[in-house]
């Protein structure tokens, strides 16, 4: 098969912990090494930078199937971008479609429908001005963040607010920095956890805890982006990933029927990933949703997904050639 593979490449000289512009781009080191993952099964591969001229690309090059991990560029519905254009040149491609893709990277709207199906996820508001009136309802400590970004995009120490003068405060440095609303959610001090799902009907691979314990005195515990990009790196010393988790049967069970029920609330496909975090009763509460899941192929940048399908025995080509399958499987190639 002729296979295209949608992505956004991070500038050469861009450096994750220093800036987060490009944190939702990759690399080319994971780009090639997809590309060589889907060579490894006998397909032919053409790289397609998913920018002005991608359409046009698309249009042109007779693909059978695209392995879409592009981010998009500009607008809270940039993910959507390139499923859009291959939807409309009728082109099969993996992940999730252009309307999944556009819910998910909207927190508010994906905790709307996780609330409409009882899916557990902490109370929340929506920030368009950080002197919007404050809901009665909703009880400190609170957490604000960025309500259309990825790979914790805008999620500072600064992220957890204690009163008031401090959730305006974070609200309105958010809406400057990122032309968008704050989202303003109850925060939940209990466990992180992390779950991938593969294949449809989902398979679920073992489960990833976040853990803070090791960190520093001073650094934020929870994910946020210095946590995610500078200690959990290959240059920290700091282990922040455990796989599989050490919890018991119940709470594995409850994890796992939360991520499955909010993959199929979604209507997400072939792959992905869901954040957890446990409330004050031991709940799993949904924080977050990635259709499209970080696929970083070095162990030690303990990306989240690859992570749990190594420990659940696959190498990084079964990875990949396993989206397409299941690809190909649901559009009955």
């Amino acid at each position: 098969m002729k296979v295209g593979l949608t992505f956004n490449s991070i500038p050469e000289d861009y450096v994750r912990g220093e800036s987060d512009r490009y944190a939702e781009f990759d690399d080319m080191s994971t780009i090639n090494a997809i590309k060589g993952a889907i060579e490894s099964g006998g397909h032919e591969v053409l790289l397609i930078e998913a920018d002005e001229n991608a359409y046009e690309k698309l249009k042109q090059s007779k693909l059978d199937i695209v392995f879409n991990i592009a981010e998009g560029l500009n607008g809270e519905s940039r993910e959507s971008q390139i499923p859009a254009m291959l939807d409309m040149l009728n082109i099969p491609y993996t992940g999730s479609n252009a309307l999944t893709l556009g819910i998910a990277l909207d927190k508010t709207r994906t905790k709307e429908i996780l609330s409409y199906y009882k899916i557990p996820t902490a109370k929340f508001q929506l920030f368009k001005s950080p002197n919007d009136p404050l809901d009665k309802n909703l009880r400190f400590p609170l957490f604000v963040k960025p309500n259309t970004e990825g790979s914790s995009r805008g999620i500072t120490g600064k992220s957890l607010v204690n009163n008031e003068k401090e959730l305006r405060e974070t609200a309105a440095s958010i809406i400057k920095k990122y032309h968008q609303p704050a989202l303003v959610e109850e925060f939940l001090d209990g466990r992180e956890f992390t779950v991938s799902l593969i294949g449809n009907p989902s398979e679920i691979m073992p489960i990833v805890e976040i853990t803070f314990d090791n960190l520093p005195e001073g650094v934020p515990k929870f994910d946020c982006y210095d946590v995610k990009w500078v200690w959990d790196s290959p240059d920290s010393e700091v282990e922040t990933v455990i796989c599989p988790a050490k919890i018991d049967k119940k709470l594995e069970d409850m994890i796992k029927r939360t991520a499955l029920d909010t993959f199929q609330a979604l209507e997400c496909l072939d792959f992905g990933r869901i954040d957890m975090r446990l409330d004050r009763n031991g709940v799993p509460n949904v924080i977050d949703v990635n259709p499209i899941a970080g696929l970083i192929p070095d162990p030690k940048e303990n990306s989240r997904f690859p992570k749990a399908c190594y420990t659940a025995g696959m190498t990084y080509n079964q990875i990949i050639l396993k989206i397409i399958e299941s690809a190909l499987k649901r559009i009955g190639k």
